[in-house]
């Protein structure tokens, strides 16, 4: 069975950076398993799958545009550090902030003792992506898989709907 619309993907892959820094990788965990054209996956990597099978294995480059997209200055703000009276805050920490637009994560990129700034970004916004895809397994989803928009496994899906 080939890759297509509402069918369940079971890969693994890794995926670098253009200068080969592996950035994850599933090989030595479990495989990634999900319904294809649920937009599980970036949008340049979902549309490479379409028409494998089982066994393929296969290497595809995703420019940033197709990724994560392109890294937005907008999205990176000098904020108070009063803002953060109540806990300590360290570069790299990941927070959710509310903005025009809803909740949305943030990670703090630097902080002195009057501010601290944080990145709206994705970490991987504007950086080219190449993975190395295996698929291990491609089935029709079920009726309720689709209706539920994940995969479900032995016994169903646990969770009540």
């Amino acid at each position: 069975m080939k890759i297509a619309q509402n069918t369940v993907v079971t890969m693994h892959y890794a995926v670098k950076d253009k200068e080969d820094n592996l950035i994850d990788s599933s090989y030595d965990n479990d495989p990634l398993v999900f319904i294809q054209g649920s937009k599980f996956l970036i949008e340049g990597l979902e549309n490479a799958l379409n028409d494998h099978e089982k066994g393929d294995t296969f290497e595809v480059a995703v420019d940033a545009e197709n990724a994560y997209g392109p890294r937005m200055d907008g999205l990176v703000q000098r904020v108070g550090s009063e803002m953060f009276a109540d806990f300590e805050v360290e570069i790299g920490m990941q927070l959710r902030a509310s903005t025009d637009n809803g909740e949305q994560t943030v990670i703090v990129v630097d902080k002195d003792d009057e501010s601290v700034t944080v990145d709206g970004n994705h970490p991987l916004a504007g950086v080219d992506l190449k993975f190395d895809v295996e698929i291990l397994d491609v089935r029709a989803a079920t009726a309720d898989e689709i209706a539920h928009g994940h995969v479900h496994g032995a016994g169903g899906c646990g969770h009540a709907h």
